[in-house]
């Protein structure tokens, strides 16, 4: 009883959003964000989201902050920014609202939950999800947002946290492009490469494929640095010989350092990739497309879970081989 009554609630609060500020959409609508004059709200502030809205908050966008564990924020609170409780908050005190979470769930509590973006949220604003999410999820955001005259983007990115850090992500966007528009001084300020993919949901299916060609280049990575060592070659020299020819990719360049010098600290969660990999998984199932490299990987990534490394980044995968999955290969044993 008393669930439902939180949610007849909720959807009357969304509705009388909706109707009272129609006559606002109208004189408003969707405008380019200026750091003079737009409001910027962030939820999460993890390994790569402080990174982010660091670089929003140098670029002189008033922002606001959310994020479950508070201590966290208090870089950017040391930068300026506003900290509030709630991510409904976030969006009372917002023109645009950012997030980058864990999974699908976070994503749905954030912005559709009781306290979400959508329950404070103006008409006129945008959201942008930067989330590796579901396209579905997204695809849901992008209607529910519309009932209330509000755009929906989903934005996930790459480059890990050295390209959170260096502001020179790539960021893949699917929704309206009139919103894409809007926010691409924002995006600029830590984003090197945007693309505009299409509707709703074509930016997190643009991350799926990049997930699924990540996760068989780090499994190459792994064999190769493992070979070379077996062979008796200083794994350092061999890196450097053919970072330069076929072999060389991204993934070589930020983790082939440090997997020598076993430094396992995340850039990128082997959880929250293993994640990424089931979405990944879901979604060719769906489409009836059978992904043998994709299913091998995260097999593989799943016994670095198994061993203890989920918190740890995605080079932790060498510990994996080492232990284990190197041996069941060996034996015919890995499926």
């Amino acid at each position: 009883m008393m669930t439902s009554l939180r949610t007849a609630l909720h959807s009357a609060r969304l509705s009388r959003l909706a109707h009272a500020s129609g006559s606002y959409q109208a004189r408003r609508g969707i405008t380019t964000c200026q750091p003079s004059k737009t409001r910027i709200g962030w939820i999460g502030a993890g390994v790569m989201g402080r990174a982010m809205a660091s670089h929003v908050i140098k670029a002189g966008y008033d922002t606001t902050v959310f994020s479950r564990t508070e201590e966290k924020c208090k870089p950017l609170q040391e930068m300026g920014a506003t900290l509030v409780s709630t991510p409904a908050e976030v969006a009372e005190r917002s023109d645009v609202v950012f997030l980058i979470v864990g999974y699908p769930e976070d994503v749905r509590s954030c912005v559709l939950g009781e306290d979400g973006v959508l329950s404070g949220m103006k008409s006129g604003g945008v959201v942008v999800d930067m989330t590796t999410s579901d396209p579905e999820l997204a695809i849901e955001i992008y209607k529910k947002s519309k009932e209330i005259e509000v755009a929906s983007i989903d934005a996930p990115v790459s480059g890990g946290d050295v390209g959170a850090k260096n502001g020179a992500l790539t960021i893949m966007m699917g929704g309206d492009a009139k919103a894409v528009k809007a926010v691409e001084p924002v995006l600029q300020t830590f984003g090197k490469t945007m693309e505009h993919m299409g509707g709703p949901g074509s930016g997190q299916h643009t991350k799926m494929a990049n997930q699924i060609m990540i996760s068989t280049t780090m499994l190459g990575l792994i064999e190769g640095m493992m070979y070379a060592k077996k062979a008796g070659l200083d794994v350092s020299q061999m890196i450097n010989a053919v970072r330069g020819g076929a072999a060389g990719s991204r993934s070589l360049e930020l983790y082939a350092e440090r997997i020598v010098k076993r430094d396992f600290e995340p850039g990128f969660f082997v959880d929250h990739f293993v994640k990424d990999m089931g979405i990944c998984a879901k979604e060719a199932e769906r489409m009836d497309l059978g992904l043998p490299g994709l299913a091998l990987a995260k097999k593989c990534y799943e016994i670095v879970q198994e061993e203890g490394y989920g918190l740890k980044g995605t080079q932790a995968l060498m510990v994996g081989f080492e232990r284990k999955i190197s041996e069941l290969s060996r034996k015919e044993k890995l499926n």
